[in-house]
């Protein structure tokens, strides 16, 4: 069988590379962070299958299509049909879930429809979604919005005092005049003495609280805040009315179907005592031993088909899940698996399938079991590439091309394909760090006291006790679902709020034109070096500004809307993309124009500039392994690893605070990882605290502390199960990551580890 054959590739910052791909087995794609790996399997591989596929549908279907630009390559040979499984959140909405996204939701309520006693209709009548089984209270959501008016009603207060504590209903504004002038309140009484008659007309604008108002220009303000927060978008009105939606529109659960979303003819339907909500409530291992207890013959496949659904889905590590789990909760990891599972099911063969660091998320103990499915799915005849850092991905690979030798304009090079047994000899990053090993940190430092987490039992925490100690590296551990994020992220640190800085992966609350430079708070500083020597205003050096291209207003894209159909982005022919006017492009430092600079990776640009605050910001880059970045890359392509780095690099040098990071070695090669080590000891020398939920062994070897929870994940994890130091938990700990850190230091002593 012909390999897949890339000729002369120059995307992104790939120099000229040529290369072959084996089909029908797993290659793996290794190299620093910015290296060019992506580019080659997502810009180039990914992207033009998927365009080359969408040109053999006819015109109507593709203008509803994805649209994918034809990558910088000379030819690709022998290319197959590709199906990306990334880390892309799944999205949608509070109606989709794990059971409508795997499937298996509908396969359920097929199976009610056929055996579930009393007979309920269809298998439509069991659908959340459907107007013949959903709740009609809640339609189907299981929960309910309301405005909770009351949250900003002073009861000790009159209207001439200022009752609603809203400034647009201050004493002498226009809608405090509309209640005052309305003659049906005494203006100097306070709510708490009005009559349930006066507080109906404060509240809904009628006596009884039910019929029409009887002013029609008092409405009531309950209705009149439902209006304005409920009944439309408010995502481009004004902060104050963002900010009092958050204060005032409650969730609660409905009360009718207490949130299990159907109504209760179809709840009363039941299998062997169990509603089909019943069934959607439980973890997965319990959903299989229930399924399995069904013996109706006429049901047996079906039964069947859905246990071999739940078994991939607890192979790969989710057996904490359940049904009803809205998707847009998932992490990234999670989704990345269940889409993996998902295609698991599929009879296609001699696909490419492509995955984004699949180990993301996942305790070394669930990797295997990952690994497995990646394995099946080569041996149904597919090709299988990886995008990975984890050493035990990188060991089932049947080949490996490392990208290098370094990040960004030093990147862009094949500089190995082979095996993975060949990679250990090979003088690279990759090769040299399979090798490596950081050892246990044998005098970890001392706490200079704790905070108390006392009773947690958000979610499945079972009364957790424990002590976060202060000035030292704790890591939290365990494997998913076992609760350590629960506790650190929303117990932990809502306990603490004013003391934890949080860190996260979480997209960053800035404008589509937020970059390294202006997130970092050093892009004024060099457009005030532009300035200083062309006599110019600084304001002409951002694009946001007098410097914008007048035809695209310094976008750098012509955005052409078309009713129905996606909207066509070009290239702004005027400035070429740029997004700046030719009088500030005519202006240059050192030689290089606004724009030359924004293009200078971080650390091309150490070499550039002198300015102390710009200098210091570049080297925050460099220590957090972001050194990559150019200057002006827009933060909305950044993965969710660089994400969190350059949130940390935004933090760096703040004393005295309580740092909580979740997963920050997500994305980063093994040498890089190392110099982030380096930097969380200097952080933690500064005198703050770090708390860090993580699964790397590395930073579990070289912590001060470590909280294991666990024992397992969902029901069966939300305990400490260990805590002590790197040492002890090698001596004494009998948990999940205790073995897998054994098991790790016997790799390292092993001739060949890894492969």
């Amino acid at each position: 069988m012909a390999d897949i054959v890339v000729h002369g590739l120059t995307q992104n910052n790939l120099k000229h590379v040529t290369f072959s791909i084996p089909k029908e087995k797993i290659t793996v794609f290794t190299g620093v962070s910015g290296s060019g790996k992506s580019s080659i399997v997502f810009d180039t591989i990914a992207a033009e299958s998927q365009r080359q596929m969408n040109a053999t549908y006819p015109p109507f279907v593709r203008s509803r299509l994805p649209k994918y630009p034809k990558p910088a390559v000379e030819r690709i040979d022998h290319l197959t049909p590709a199906v990306v499984v990334d880390q892309s959140p799944l999205g949608g909405n509070a109606r989709s879930t794990v059971g409508t996204i795997s499937g298996l939701y509908a396969s359920l309520r097929l199976l009610f429809s056929r055996i579930g006693k009393p007979y309920a209709g269809t298998a439509s009548h069991f659908s959340f979604n459907d107007p013949n089984g959903m709740c009609k209270t809640c339609s189907g959501l299981g929960k309910i919005t309301k405005v909770d008016v009351e949250a900003i009603l002073d009861l000790d207060k009159s209207w001439n005092e200022g009752c609603v504590q809203d400034s647009l209903y201050r004493p002498g504004s226009w809608y405090w005049k509309q209640y005052a002038q309305s003659g049906l309140f005494d203006l100097d009484k306070p709510i708490r003495a009005y009559s349930s008659e006066e507080y109906n007309l404060l509240l809904y604008g009628s006596r009884d609280g039910k019929g029409e108002p009887e002013n029609p220009k008092v409405t009531g303000l309950y209705h009149k805040y439902t209006k304005t927060l409920l009944n439309r978008d408010i995502s481009n009105k004004s902060r104050h009315t963002q900010e009092k939606s958050q204060s005032l529109v409650v969730e609660m659960e409905c009360a009718d179907c207490h949130g299990k979303r159907l109504n209760e003819a179809v709840l009363s339907c039941k299998i062997n005592d169990w509603s089909i909500a019943d069934m959607c409530a439980m973890e997965l291992t319990q959903l299989r031993d229930v399924l399995s207890q069904i013996m109706d013959q006429t049901v047996k496949v079906l039964v069947q088909t859905m246990i071999e659904g739940l078994d991939r889905m607890i192979e790969i590590g989710l057996p904490y899940l359940h049904l009803n789990r809205e998707t847009p909760s998932l992490s990234g990891g999670e989704a990345q698996r269940l889409k993996l599972v998902r295609y698991m099911g599929s009879s296609l063969t001699g696909m490419t399938y492509i995955f984004d660091e699949p180990s993301t998320g996942m305790h070394p103990r669930d990797v295997y079991r990952m690994n497995n499915l990646l394995l099946q799915l080569r041996d149904k005849g597919n090709t299988v590439l990886v995008v990975e850092h984890d050493k035990d991905v990188i060991s089932i690979a049947d080949h490996v091309i490392d990208v290098g030798p370094g990040a960004g304009q030093n990147g862009g090079e094949i500089v190995f394909a082979g095996s993975c047994a060949e990679l250990l000899q090979a003088d690279t990053l990759t090769g040299k760090a399979m090798l490596q090993s950081l050892p246990v940190k044998e005098e970890p430092r001392r706490p200079r006291g704790s905070l108390p987490v006392r009773d947690a039992c958000l979610h499945n925490l079972k009364h957790v006790d424990v002590d976060i100690p202060l000035g030292v590296m704790t890591v939290v551990t365990g494997v998913a679902g076992s609760g350590k994020s629960t506790l650190i992220s929303q117990v932990f640190a809502k306990q603490y709020e004013s003391d934890v800085v949080m860190i996260d992966q979480g997209p960053i609350t800035a404008t589509g034109r937020s970059t390294p430079a202006s997130y970092l708070d050093f892009f004024d500083e060099i457009r005030r070096l532009m300035a200083r020597e062309s006599g110019k205003p600084s304001s002409l050096f951002s694009f946001n500004s007098a410097g914008a291209c007048p035809v695209c207003g310094g976008k750098g894209v012509i955005v052409t809307e078309l009713a129905f159909m996606d909207p066509i982005v070009t290239e702004c022919e005027a400035c070429g993309g740029v997004r700046y006017n030719q009088e500030a492009l005519a202006c240059t430092y050192k030689g290089k124009n606004i724009v030359e600079l924004l293009s200078l990776t971080a650390s091309q640009a150490m070499e550039v500039f002198e300015d102390a605050k710009i200098k210091k910001r570049l080297k925050v880059m460099e220590q957090v392994g972001l050194s990559y970045l150019t200057l002006g890359q827009p933060l909305s392509t950044l993965s969710g690893g660089e994400r969190q780095r350059i949130k940390l690099a935004k933090k760096l040098g703040k004393k005295g605070s309580i740092i909580v990071m979740d997963e920050p070695t997500t994305g980063l090669h093994m040498s890089d990882t190392q110099n982030l080590l380096k930097l969380f000891d200097m952080i933690v020398s500064r005198g703050n605290t770090l708390v860090i939920i993580e699964h790397n062994l590395d930073v579990m070897k070289q912590a001060d502390w470590i909280i294991d929870i666990g024992p397992d994940g969902g029901n069966n994890g939300g305990q400490v199960v260990f805590t002590g130091t790197p040492m002890e938990m090698l001596r004494s700990a009998k948990t999940l990551t205790a073995d897998s850190l054994r098991a790790s230091l016997t790799e390292e002593k092993a001739a060949s580890p890894h492969c």
